[in-house]
């Protein structure tokens, strides 16, 4: 299953951006990053076998385990492509968040779009970790 961020912005050449890549070249799962102006630009199309993940306050607060067994029904589903959005600085609108498949929120707390990505490739690579039974993750 392809694990596809979505992000609006451009995250340029940053120590985020040396996160986000460090991250999604360690992960076996097939990765794709699509950048989007903050506003504007063409959302790639979405295939059939697509779940929609968003980022969004509202959302819920998945632990790294929980968020492996998500993609893991997933993937045993079939599902082709599990595309994780990150919003401008607005977010998204209630159109949009009826639309989702999932609401997944890192807190309470405000985080900086760059971060959020940064953030998010680690749990990505985390909850894969976790399905190959790799040491990366631990419970505590």
């Amino acid at each position: 299953m392809l694990l596809h961020i979505v992000a609006r912005g451009k995250i340029g050449r940053s120590p985020e951006a040396d996160l986000v890549t460090r991250y999604l070249k360690r992960m076996r799962w097939p990765t794709r990053l699509s950048e989007l102006p903050d506003r504007g630009g063409k959302v790639p199309d979405i295939e059939a076998q697509t779940r929609i993940v968003m980022l969004d306050e509202t959302g819920r607060t998945l632990s790294s385990t929980d968020l492996a067994d998500q993609l893991a029904l997933w993937r045993d589903d079939g599902v082709r492509e599990t595309r994780f959005m990150i919003g401008a600085a607005d977010g998204f609108d209630a159109q949009d968040r009826a639309s989702a498949d999932l609401l997944l929120s890192f807190g309470r707390a405000t985080w900086p779009h760059l971060l959020a990505r940064a953030m998010l490739a680690e749990q990505l690579y985390r909850a894969t970790a976790i399905l190959a039974g790799h040491p990366y993750h631990r419970e505590g």
